[in-house]
């Protein structure tokens, strides 16, 4: 029986060991004591433990979360959890902040419009479901495949600093990175 994560957008998609074990791997790299070894031990106990409580079928990434944080905390990892938790709010924040706004940026002009757009009508939420949904139901993209190019244009937003962004700088960014994945799945194919 394949466990099911329930996302926080609501969505759902397949639990997969090696992202906690990547999640993990970056929490112990962070507090500069990497060691994969360990955080594919690490992993495995997080596994165990959701397959074998209570025969579930689902669990939410949030309680997925707290099980990496009580595991981390419980071994001789605390500093790992603590790391862990602030990056979690810090993203969080991150993303509360971020607003799009339905502009088309091409000229100077367009600019300016962004800077000016006090319509509420045409801005909304950070949301980077938005760009799986889209990837999905239109391009008819993987789920996973989807994920991952929304997380990579997120990053690229965050990296950025932006509190405002243009729609048209989203779509470029999803199409470049989208590009970029699907040639190097192609290439993977091509090599199999």
């Amino acid at each position: 029986m394949q466990l099911k994560v329930i996302k926080t957008d609501g969505s759902v998609e397949e639990y997969l060991h090696t992202k906690i074990m990547g999640t993990i791997s970056n929490a112990l790299t962070r507090i500069d004591q990497p060691d994969i070894y360990a955080a594919e031990e690490l992993a495995e106990v997080v596994t165990y433990f959701l397959y074998q409580s209570q025969n579930r079928r689902s669990v939410t990434s949030s309680e997925i979360f707290s099980i990496i944080k009580a595991v981390l905390t419980e071994t001789q990892y605390e500093q790992a959890a603590v790391v862990l938790s602030e990056r979690h709010f810090e993203r969080k924040l991150k993303r509360s902040r971020i607003e799009v706004v339905s502009v088309d940026i091409k000229e100077l002009a367009d600019a300016e419009m962004l800077c000016n757009s006090g319509n509420v009508d045409s801005r909304s939420r950070w949301e980077k479901s938005i760009i799986v949904n889209d990837l999905v139901q239109k391009h008819d993209v993987s789920r996973q495949t989807a994920r991952m190019i929304a997380s990579m244009v997120e990053e690229k937003i965050f990296n950025m600093g932006l509190t405002l962004v243009p729609a048209s700088l989203i779509k470029q960014l999803v199409l470049g990175d989208a590009a970029a994945v699907l040639h190097a799945q192609r290439q993977l194919q091509v090599q199999t």
